[in-house]
């Protein structure tokens, strides 16, 4: 199914025009999962979606084109502070599912609780959260690779074993041929899944379009004021609209149709240190990344793997590529790896009048400066006692490690602010609660609205410590089901 874009109920000279008793603004992890669950209950739903629809394999995963055409802004987009922290997000049909590593993690029980008790929310039940994450497992074919795992992957498992440091395979939706191995899955994205499912339902799906506003009157919104694929405007009438365009381009939306109090104030993310690591022989799969994660002081770090195909690579070893360079050369016996961390840092997402993209700022706390030092450093040891002949820390003048006694060079050189900062993962900017703090009660409705809904990773309370999207596919599920109990479909 590839998505056809929906036709206009009206069309006079000047602008389209559309209507739909449920809108959808965004088609990734929250938006295709609301649209195929209102859909299936009745619901007139039609989804809208600012990137195309890009099939499956039609693009190389990692390249250029692949950056062009599924990512925001060609993957190139920043978080300004001291230091600034790059981010990506999915510009396309089915969102971030399309472009990311497919690695999955249910919410912890102890995070379900934490978020309960500390952001008031209601009826949150982690008996209820598990049902949907065994459907959702379910419904994307969460599972292991099957076989052995890549050589990447084995890298992290074996530094792991050597240090007695705890690690384990993450799941990914995957589907796997008889027989296959660990680079011949295909990832069961939201174009492979709940979007077709939407749409089998009777869900209409409108690519290439961008939602410039909503108009409000007092507590409801009427209408979305959008550009389509042509440039030329429209409109789209509704009863209720979900916003689920990512914890960037949701606030950043509501903010400029008017919305503003306590959203866009909570960005949290997971910031992210990374380097390069030379072996003895060839491990490189450009197209692929590890399946394994170190978890020995998580949440507060993790450690896992990242592509690294070569142009990744090259990034890796920018920041001393005077000192680096010689290990593009290699490149099929590099790979690039990565340290996560928890932070107590927030960031601020704010929409500038007459820009067409928002102005996203983001703090480290002192606390998160060390901790990214320490998990940097640590993820070097692993990759010694992994057996790295070379390692290459992504920051500016940082030394070639060789040994565990370059380590201490490592951890006096380092700053923060002289490192290559980013993530992938980026939630919390309009955070569900019935907390003062919160901006949406405890099922997503944006306070002061009677119909107006956030249902993606913008809800999360804060950063989950894991990978977000079985988070916020499981919240996501969770308030479609509520909305189906107190609303009826009309028609």
């Amino acid at each position: 199914m590839t998505g056809p874009a929906s036709t206009p109920i009206h069309t006079p000279a000047t602008e389209a025009r559309y209507d739909a008793e449920i809108l959808i603004i965004g088609s990734g992890a929250g938006g295709a999962t609301t649209a195929a669950l209102l859909a299936e209950a009745g619901f007139d739903v039609l989804v809208v979606e600012e990137g195309d629809w890009v099939e499956q394999g039609s693009v190389v995963s990692f390249s250029l084109e692949q950056m062009d055409r599924q990512y925001r802004s060609g993957g190139v987009t920043v978080a300004l502070g001291l230091p600034s922290i790059a981010y990506t997000e999915g510009r396309c049909a089915g969102g971030g599912t399309e472009v990311n590593s497919g690695l999955y993690r249910r919410p912890p029980a102890e995070l379900l609780e934490r978020w309960r008790s500390q952001y008031h929310i209601r009826d949150l039940d982690p008996d209820e959260m598990y049902v949907i994450a065994d459907e959702i497992e379910s419904a994307i074919n969460v599972t292991t690779v099957p076989g052995a795992v890549s050589a990447p992957s084995a890298v992290l498992r074996r530094g792991a074993d050597a240090l007695a440091w705890q690690n384990s395979e993450s799941p990914r939706w995957m589907t796997y041929p008889p027989g296959g191995s660990a680079s011949s899955g295909q990832r069961q994205s939201m174009t492979r899944t709940y979007l077709p499912r939407a749409q089998r339902a009777g869900a209409r799906l409108l690519t290439q379009c961008r939602v410039r506003k909503l108009s409000i009157s007092g507590t409801s919104a009427s209408d979305a004021d959008v550009v389509l694929a042509d440039g030329s405007p429209g409109r789209i009438h509704f009863r209720h609209v979900f916003v689920c365009g990512g914890a960037i381009h949701t606030p950043a939306l509501l903010q400029r149709s008017g919305l503003r109090e306590r959203i866009g104030d909570t960005l949290a993310v997971h910031p992210t240190v990374k380097l390069a690591a030379r072996f003895a022989e060839p491990i490189n799969i450009p197209d692929d990344v590890p399946v394994h994660q170190v978890k020995e002081f998580a949440p507060e770090i993790s450690f896992g793997g990242s592509a690294s195909h070569p142009g990744l690579v090259a990034l890796a070893l920018a920041d001393n590529w005077g000192e680096f360079s010689h290990a593009l050369h290699e490149w099929e016996r590099v790979c690039v790896y990565y340290a996560a961390i928890t932070s107590e840092g927030k960031g601020r997402v704010k929409a500038i009048p007459g820009l067409r993209d928002p102005l996203v700022t983001y703090n480290l706390t002192a606390r998160d400066k060390q901790l990214l030092r320490s998990g940097l450093s640590r993820l070097t040891l692993l990759m010694l006692a992994a057996g790295a002949d070379e390692v290459y820390p992504s920051y500016h003048n940082a030394p070639v490690v060789r040994s565990s006694a370059d380590i201490a060079s490592l951890q006096r050189s380092f700053a923060a602010t002289k490192a290559t900062v980013m993530t992938v993962h980026l939630c919390s900017t309009v955070p569900i609660g019935e907390h003062p703090r919160c901006a949406a009660g405890s099922f997503g409705q944006v306070r002061g609205m009677r119909n107006v809904w956030v249902n993606d990773a913008s809800m999360l309370p804060d950063a989950p410590g894991v990978n977000p999207q079985g988070s916020v596919m499981a919240f996501a599920i969770r308030n479609a089901q509520r909305f189906i109990e107190t609303e009826r479909p009309h028609g």
